[in-house]
């Protein structure tokens, strides 16, 4: 027989799924416009927004199954990592559009050094990798695919500090492009880290391990 609890799960469950895709929409929207020196400003505009709603949403459905049925164990595990899964997939959202922003108001790449530009492309593609793994072990609780994004984390972090190193070597001047690079740079990164936290998450939901994959 079914608990009353179960119902809720599968709810919870969905809106969490559902934020993965919004999540991984809002990246390749944002990454895209970037390296393509698109306005995609308004776009990921609504979409992290969207992500903040459903957030809130998730945390209401959370605390409410916590405060009806008192769950433990391997319940309540799942609805505390649901919560934290939920504020990582917003601020993938929330950095996407700082990368759209930054690319509106400060440029693409069009004006960079082509050694810049192959950088952040690169960078790009694994991290938008990383959230896509992310979001599909969440969905299959597949926790061999959520360890394998581990090799890609260490990727993305070195190409960070790289590209760091790099710019300070081959720069002579501060201009826009070498300001907006490090920010945009950054906020990949930094969308890297949240897309591990996720995939540490899912085998803490499925084994009750807690690991670190970065």
């Amino acid at each position: 027989m079914d608990r009353l609890l179960d119902k809720g799960l599968e709810q919870l469950t969905a809106m969490v799924y559902k934020m993965g895709e919004v999540a991984e929409k809002v990246l390749t929207i944002s990454v895209n416009g970037y390296v393509k020196g698109k306005d995609t400003i308004e776009d990921t505009k609504v979409l992290s927004q969207t992500l903040v709603g459903m957030t809130r949403d998730v945390e209401e459905r959370a605390f409410g199954l916590i405060a009806k049925y008192q769950p433990v164990a391997t319940d309540l595990r799942i609805i505390n990592s649901y919560m934290k899964i939920a504020y990582d997939f917003e601020r993938c959202g929330r950095y996407s559009w700082d990368i759209s922003n930054i690319s509106k108001t400060m440029g693409g790449l069009k004006k960079c050094n082509p050694w810049m530009s192959e950088y952040m492309e690169i960078m790009s593609d694994k991290v938008l990798q990383m959230v896509t793994i992310s979001v599909n072990a969440l969905k299959r609780l597949d926790t061999d695919l959520a360890r394998s994004l581990s090799p890609t984390e260490l990727e993305v972090d070195k190409l960070y500090f790289e590209y760091l190193t790099k710019l300070v070597k081959e720069a002579q001047t501060t201009n826009q492009c070498t300001v907006s690079s490090v920010l945009v740079i950054r906020y990949l990164e930094r969308i890297g880290d949240h897309a591990t936290y996720v995939a540490e998450a899912v085998i803490y939901i499925a084994t009750g391990e807690k690991i670190r994959l970065g």
